[in-house]
């Protein structure tokens, strides 16, 4: 059977280890000081139209995220998100253990509006709470779903009227890119960073952080959370393996494809899929028994949450390497499953 888990059960797309295996055998320096990194760095500033942005390649999401607020943040300031953030709920606490406070506000669909924003914003105006300094959101989000440039945009106003930073976390700005009307650029020119996640979406591993306006402290801050690779030159590799000929896109499309897939057919046998998500996650509410076929058969995936006492909301993730096949397999042993309704 097959795993719709995660994003990141597979290893590399070809592409990249192929990268890595002709390069394998080059000394450069390290720590991302490396041409490999260089090169890197200076096509992401191309696809983003933004010559003076700092790139800084970093392992994974979370590292990424805590480094981030933590260095554009002061301790006694506050990051606001929706309930559903990953720097919420799936990160331990990481940046709360930085000092700095993570407000939340409840959201239907994973976004957050700048209603949100004002509604928090309003409840912390004085020295004796903390002080937002930055809404955080991601791209796509937790739930699936994906910001349009004019939600982005309109973000970025209510950012700019209460003197906050934009930050955009890109784990899946693959899938995002690959079924929305922002483009790099977009996220460049509309906040004060972001990140291009390769981790789900074709990379060994690897974060490509970009800092519009650029921040001279900030590999302090890498070095003292242990975030400078000694052998840095491996994340330039892998993102000039993904983004030099459209690889990185054409990764995400497929993983899309198949999602899409997942939600017709599902939506097909009369199974609801509350969420309307375009992205490569989908979440299907499915009858108990169901469920527990499903996963007698050896599938996969995450048991979200219960909806009601028979049935429960799970979720499903396609990837860059998903075979069709194992949709078309899912699709016809869901058919299969008794349905009690």
């Amino acid at each position: 059977m097959y795993s719709f888990r995660n994003d990141y059960s597979e290893g590399a797309h070809p592409k990249v280890l192929k990268a890595l295996t002709e390069t394998n055998l080059e000394q450069t320096q390290g720590y991302g000081l490396d041409p490999r990194c260089q090169k890197a760095a200076d096509l992401i500033r191309v696809l983003c139209a933004a010559p003076d942005a700092d790139v800084h390649f970093l392992v994974g999401g979370t590292q990424a995220n805590l480094l981030t607020i933590e260095a554009l943040t002061k301790p006694y300031e506050a990051v606001i998100a929706a309930h559903t953030g990953h720097i919420h709920v799936h990160e331990t606490g990481a940046v709360e253990a930085t000092g700095r406070k993570v407000l939340t506000v409840p959201s239907p669909d994973g976004k957050l509006t700048p209603a949100m924003i004002e509604s928090v914003s309003e409840l912390h105006s004085n020295e004796h709470q903390v002080k937002p300094a930055m809404a955080y959101v991601s791209n796509t989000t937790e739930t699936g779903t994906v910001y349009s440039k004019a939600e982005l945009t309109a973000l970025r106003q209510c950012c700019d009227r209460h003197g906050l930073l934009l930050f955009l976390d890109g784990a899946r700005l693959g899938s995002a890119l690959a079924c929305s009307d922002l483009t790099l650029g977009d996220y460049a020119a509309l906040t004060d960073a972001f990140y291009i996640g390769g981790t789900k979406n074709g990379a060994l591993f690897g974060e490509a952080l970009v800092l519009p306006r650029p921040r001279a402290d900030f590999r302090w801050y890498m070095k003292r959370r242990g975030a400078m690779l000694a052998k840095g030159r491996l994340l330039g590799v892998q993102f000039q393996a993904l983004l030099e000929d459209g690889t990185f896109l054409d990764a995400a499309r497929h993983a899309n494809g198949l999602a899409l897939r997942l939600r017709d057919g599902i939506a097909a046998l009369g199974y609801s899929l509350p969420v309307e998500s375009p992205s490569n996650q989908q979440f299907p509410v499915l009858p108990n028994a169901v469920v527990e076929g499903l996963l007698a058969m050896g599938y996969e995936f995450e048991v979200d949450h219960a909806v009601d006492d028979r049935h429960t909301l799970i979720r499903l993730v396609t990837s860059w390497a998903t075979p069709e096949q194992a949709v078309e397999n899912f699709l016809r042993d869901l058919a299969a499953c008794t349905d009690p309704r």
